[in-house]
């Protein structure tokens, strides 16, 4: 269960950035890029993501939580868009699942 956590992590995290790439560089539903959208988006994100990359490796399940609670507001917004930016909300609710799957994992082990 463990493994599955920190996998599930890293792909939501990969997912999390190709998503952001599309939304900042590829944007179908934009003729440019405002340098605003991408800071904020960077931070709300980009970021979590590299977090969520970093704790599946070093199994910290509270920087995961961190991200979930870091990237949710900005999730749920793009969550009620049209288009395939609504695809944001899936590694947001990825890390929670992962928090979960690392928090029931260490707490079988010590059993």
């Amino acid at each position: 269960m463990r493994k599955t956590g920190l996998t599930l992590g890293v792909i939501a995290g990969l997912f999390s950035i190709v998503l952001w790439f599309v939304l900042v560089f590829y944007n179908p539903y934009t003729s440019s890029s405002s340098e605003d959208m991408t800071g904020i988006t960077f931070v709300m994100l980009f970021l979590p993501a590299c977090l969520a990359i970093i704790s599946s490796y070093a199994n910290k399940k509270y920087l995961m939580l961190i991200a979930f609670i870091w990237s949710l507001p900005i999730s749920l917004y793009l969550m009620f868009t049209n288009g395939i930016f609504s695809w944001f909300i899936a590694p947001c609710v990825t890390y929670f699942i992962c928090f979960l799957l690392m928090l029931f994992s260490k707490n079988k082990s010590k059993n």
